[in-house]
C-alpha cells in the first residue's frame, strides 16, 4: 500500500499540468453557481425595507424583545467599533445550516456576527432551538422571510460582511468553510 500511495503522489508531481485545466473548470463552476445564487443580493447600501422591517430579535444572553436590522447592526457596530459585521441567514430545517453552526459559532467568538432565523418560526421557537444547542447567537427572527427577501436571499444558509459604512460585500450562499468565511470578513475591509 505504501509503494501504491508513492507511485501516485510521483505520478501526480509529474503529470500535475495535465490536472490544472480540471482544477481550473472546477473553480469556475463553483464561482459561477455562486454567482448565480447570489445575483439578487442587494450589494452596497442596504436597502431601507431591510434596515427598517421590525422584527423580533433574540440576543445572545437569551432576551426576546422587537427591533430592526438597523439597531441592531448600531449595537454591534457600537460595541466592536471599526469593525465588518458578519450576516448570517440560516434556518432550523435546513441541514447545511446544521452541518455549519459549529463554524459559526466559532467565528462569533473572534467578529461581530448578527444571524436572521428565516421561516424558522415565531420568537420562541427559535429561542427554543438556540438555547438546546447552545447557541448564544444575536438573532433576528425573519418568520416570513420579509428581510431575507429585502436583503436578496432566497436560500440558506447564506453569509454576507456588512461593513462599518453599512454596505453589504461578499454574500454567499450555500456550504462554507470557516476560513472562507474569516477571509470575507477581512477582504471587505
Amino acid at each position: 500500500m505504501n509503494e501504491r500511495l508513492r507511485r501516485w503522489a510521483a505520478g501526480l508531481r509529474r503529470d500535475w499540468r495535465r490536472h490544472l485545466g480540471t482544477v481550473a473548470l472546477f473553480a469556475a463552476v463553483l464561482l459561477a453557481v455562486q454567482g448565480w445564487q447570489t445575483r439578487h443580493v442587494a450589494g452596497g447600501p442596504l436597502p431601507a425595507a431591510a434596515l427598517d422591517a421590525s422584527l423580533p430579535v433574540r440576543d445572545a444572553t437569551g432576551t426576546l424583545r422587537q427591533s430592526s436590522l438597523r439597531a441592531e447592526l448600531a449595537r454591534l457596530q457600537q460595541a466592536h467599533p471599526g469593525q465588518n459585521v458578519g450576516l448570517y441567514v440560516w434556518a432550523d430545517w435546513c441541514p447545511i445550516c446544521q452541518t455549519i453552526q459549529g463554524t459559526v459559532d466559532g467565528l462569533s467568538a473572534d467578529h461581530p456576527i448578527l444571524t436572521v432565523a428565516m421561516q424558522s418560526g415565531p420568537p420562541d421557537q427559535v429561542a427554543r432551538y438556540l438555547q438546546a444547542r447552545s447557541l448564544a447567537w444575536h438573532t433576528l427572527v425573519d418568520p416570513r422571510a420579509q428581510l431575507s427577501r429585502a436583503l436578496g436571499f432566497g436560500a440558506v444558509p447564506a453569509f454576507a460582511v456588512i461593513t462599518p459604512q453599512g454596505d453589504l460585500r461578499w454574500p454567499t450562499v450555500g456550504l462554507t468553510s470557516g476560513w472562507g468565511l474569516r477571509l470575507r470578513l477581512w477582504l471587505a475591509r
